[in-house]
């Protein structure tokens, strides 16, 4: 009997397919018609670049997808911000999305547990300009964000923060990163619905990586839902974007 290519979808473990790290959507025909005709024509010359070098790293697993940076860039224009912050950077992608976003006054200050790949989607980030808005701290994101709350007067004065780290500091991170936001700005958590496994039976099959981390995931996206701090909205675009906007 044949098999449709949905079927054949259903079978593969959580975490196996080829578009898991890019889009949930269950049609690559549809996620190619969203780049093709939305995001890739509108997509900055360095943006494009970084991104094609990004795909042939090895770990380019932890990208943020094209239509996701282009959802970061609109709201970083919407909510006009000006003082960001980025919570795991890999080689830039998010990042690079961000600066080009932000007025030339504006800044993101960046964390990561590594300055090394970071280094590799410097160049880029050079040549589109924007690296004068860009400060980077290296470290365990959870002890730079304590030494950044010790200064009083970063408290309650970022307009926008993207974490896209460890997932098993999110609750963590949250903890911290609440106090950083100001009334009214915007926090993005990406990952959060982890290639749909979050709804799928805990005996389903799933590989490694999202089997160790899906119960975290599941923690903190029940954390955030109750959270009477944040007003939220979870999107379905990339592996799931969970938006907080700060109202107490």
């Amino acid at each position: 009997m044949a098999v449709n290519n949905d079927e054949k979808q259903q079978n593969k473990p959580i975490g196996h397919s080829p578009l898991a790290h890019k889009s949930l959507l269950q049609s690559d025909a549809l996620y190619q018609y969203i780049l093709e005709t939305n995001v890739f024509p509108r997509e900055h010359p360095c943006l494009k670049e970084l991104r094609e070098m990004t795909e042939n790293h090895h770990g380019n697993i932890m990208i943020v997808p094209a239509d996701e940076g282009q959802l970061i860039s609109m709201l970083i224009k919407l909510i006009n911000a000006k003082k960001t912050m980025e919570i795991g950077v890999y080689t830039g992608y998010s990042l690079l999305s961000t600066v080009l976003a932000l007025p030339s006054d504006g800044k993101v200050l960046a964390l990561d547990i590594s300055r090394e790949y970071f280094e590799l989607g410097l160049p880029m980030i050079k040549k589109a300009g924007v690296d004068h808005k860009i400060e980077f701290r290296e470290g365990h994101a959870v002890g730079l964000l304590d030494e950044i709350l010790q200064d009083e007067n970063n408290k309650g004065t970022f307009d926008f923060i993207f974490v896209d780290a460890d997932k098993d500091n999110y609750l963590n991170y949250h903890k911290k990163v609440i106090e950083l936001v100001k009334i009214g700005g915007l926090i993005g958590y990406d990952n959060t619905l982890w290639s749909g496994s979050v709804a799928a039976p805990a005996d389903a099959p799933m590989n490694d990586l999202i089997r160790s981390l899906r119960d975290y995931v599941i923690e903190f996206n029940k954390y955030i839902a109750k959270d009477s701090r944040v007003e939220i909205c979870q999107l379905s675009v990339g592996d799931g974007i969970t938006l907080c906007r700060r109202i107490d």
